[in-house]
C-alpha cells in the first residue's frame, strides 16, 4: 500500500511539474510568435504614463488567426497631451467610424500593404473612409501589435509589427475630429 501511495504522489509531483514546464513553454512560445514592439513611440511616448488594466488588455488580445491584439502593454494618455490619431473606416456602417482600432499614423501608400500591416480583412472593411481624431486626456488605450487573421481559406494575414491603438470607447474618448473620403488614386 505504501509503495502504491508513494508511486502516486511522485506521478502527482512529476504530472503537475511536468504541466508547470509545458506551461511555461508555451506561454513563452506564443510570446515569441508576436513581432514589434508594445513601447510607444519616442516622439509621443512623453504624452502617456504606463498603467496596468488587465481588463482592458484581454479585451484587446486575440487568438491567432482571429485579428485583435498578438501583445499589448496599457497606458493612459497625460493630461495636457495633443495625441492625434487615425482610423480607416467603412462608410456603410456608420458605427464603425468610431470603433475600437486606431494608429498613430495616417494611412499611406498601397491600401493592400495597409490591410496586412493592420491585419485587415476585406469582409470587415471597405477602407473608404478615413477619421483623424484628438485623443482625449486620461483615456486608456492598449498600445500593441497585430494578431494574425484569416479572411477565407485563400487569404490570412500573419503576425505584424506594425503598432495599433485599442480604445474600448472612442465615442467619449475622441474630440476634434475631421473625416476624409477615399478616392481612386492609379499609380
Amino acid at each position: 500500500m505504501r509503495k502504491i501511495l508513494f508511486i502516486i504522489f511522485v506521478l502527482t509531483v512529476y504530472g503537475c511539474s511536468t504541466y508547470q514546464v509545458e506551461s511555461e513553454i508555451q506561454h513563452t512560445e506564443a510570446k515569441q510568435l508576436c513581432a514589434g514592439s508594445t513601447q510607444i513611440p519616442d516622439n509621443i511616448a512623453v504624452k502617456f504614463e504606463p498603467i496596468e488594466d488587465l481588463a482592458l488588455l484581454k479585451q484587446s488580445l486575440g487568438a491567432p488567426k482571429e485579428g485583435k491584439l498578438c501583445q499589448g502593454q496599457t497606458y493612459i494618455s497625460k493630461e495636457g497631451a495633443t495625441i492625434t490619431i487615425f482610423r480607416a473606416w467603412n462608410s456603410t456602417n456608420t458605427n464603425s467610424k468610431l470603433g475600437k482600432w486606431w494608429s498613430f499614423n495616417k494611412p499611406v501608400g498601397k491600401i493592400s500593404k495597409y490591410r496586412s500591416e493592420y491585419e485587415i480583412c476585406y469582409q470587415w472593411s471597405p477602407l473608404d473612409k478615413l477619421i483623424s481624431c484628438t485623443l482625449m486626456p486620461n483615456t486608456k488605450v492598449v498600445v500593441g501589435n497585430g494578431q494574425s487573421a484569416q479572411c477565407s481559406e485563400y487569404l490570412t494575414y500573419p503576425v505584424s509589427a506594425t503598432q495599433q491603438i485599442y480604445i474600448d470607447d472612442a465615442s467619449v474618448s475622441l474630440t476634434n475630429c475631421t473625416v476624409f473620403d477615399g478616392e481612386f488614386s492609379w499609380n
